[in-house]
C-alpha cells in the first residue's frame, strides 16, 4: 500500500493513501467492503473466497454494526482502535425505523461483542473525534472506516453527488437516517477536505469538505463510529 504525501517546507498539506477499491456488492455490505479495503492483498483474496461462509461464522450474516467489523478487523490481525461516543446501543435507537428492522435480532450479538471485546483484544474507546484527530490519525497511522448518514454524503468531484445533495436539501425527507460506512484515505489542509472511499460507487476517491463530513458522520444514528485502522509501516 502506498501512501502519497505532498510536502512543503516539511509539513504535509496534503495526503492520500492509495487504498484497493471494493465495490459492495449488496445493500448491507458497505462496512466489511471497508473492511476489505484496508485489508492487505492476501487477507483480502480469503475473505472474498469464503465471504458467505466468514459471514455467518462471525454471526453477523446481512446485518453488520461497528463492532461486527472489529471482530473481523481482529481475525485477520489489522490493528485498529474503535471509538464511539455509545459503548453498546443507544437506548433511543429503540422506536427508530433504521434500527428497529434489525434490532431484534442483532441485539444480543452485538451487546454480547461490546462485552467480550477486551478479552478478545478489541480496544473500544469512549470518544468525541474531531476532524484534527482525523487528519493526525491519517497522517500517521493509517485510514479511517467511518460510520456516517448516507443522506449527508456529498463528493465535490462526482457530478451526480452535488447534483443528489443540492436535490436532498430540497426534500423534507432528505435526510433521514440511512446508516453507511465509508473508508477515509487523505485530506488537503489548504481547502480543508478529506478525500474518502465511498463501496458504493465504482473505483474512485471522492473529496467532501470538513464541515459536510462533520454533519454525515455525526448525525443522529451514528454514534460518531470511527474505527482508526493502524498500519506502522505507513508512518
Amino acid at each position: 500500500m502506498e501512501v502519497t504525501k505532498y510536502t512543503d517546507k516539511g509539513t504535509y498539506p496534503r495526503l492520500e493513501l492509495q487504498l484497493t477499491h471494493h465495490r459492495q456488492r449488496y445493500n448491507w455490505d458497505c462496512g466489511v467492503s471497508c473492511v476489505l479495503m484496508v485489508l492487505e492483498p492476501k487477507t483480502r483474496e480469503h475473505l472474498l473466497l469464503n465471504f458467505k461462509e466468514i459471514c455467518k461464522e462471525e454471526g453477523f450474516n446481512e446485518s453488520t454494526w461497528s463492532i461486527d467489523l472489529c471482530y473481523l478487523l481482529k481475525r485477520y490481525g489489522v490493528s485498529h482502535l474503535y471509538c464511539t461516543i455509545t459503548l453498546g446501543i443507544h437506548p433511543s435507537h429503540r422506536g427508530q425505523s433504521f434500527y428497529d428492522k434489525v434490532l431484534q435480532k442483532d441485539e444480543e450479538r452485538v451487546t454480547r461483542r461490546f462485552l467480550n471485546a477486551a478479552e478478545r483484544g478489541i480496544t473500544v474507546r469512549k470518544a468525541s473525534l474531531t476532524c484534527k484527530d482525523l487528519v493526525r490519525h491519517l497522517s500517521e497511522s493509517g485510514p479511517i472506516i467511518l460510520l456516517t448518514n448516507a443522506a449527508l454524503l456529498c463528493c465535490d468531484i462526482c457530478k451526480e453527488n452535488r447534483l443528489a445533495s443540492e436535490l436532498r436539501g430540497c426534500l423534507p425527507w432528505g435526510t433521514a437516517y440511512t446508516g453507511h460506512y465509508i473508508v477515509l484515505c487523505g485530506y488537503n489542509l489548504s481547502s480543508e477536505k478529506f478525500l474518502y472511499h465511498n463501496p458504493s460507487f465504482k473505483n474512485r476517491v471522492c473529496m467532501m469538505s470538513f464541515a459536510k463530513l462533520d454533519e454525515a458522520r455525526c448525525s443522529y444514528g451514528t454514534d460518531e463510529d470511527a474505527i482508526l485502522v493502524y498500519f506502522k509501516s505507513w508512518t
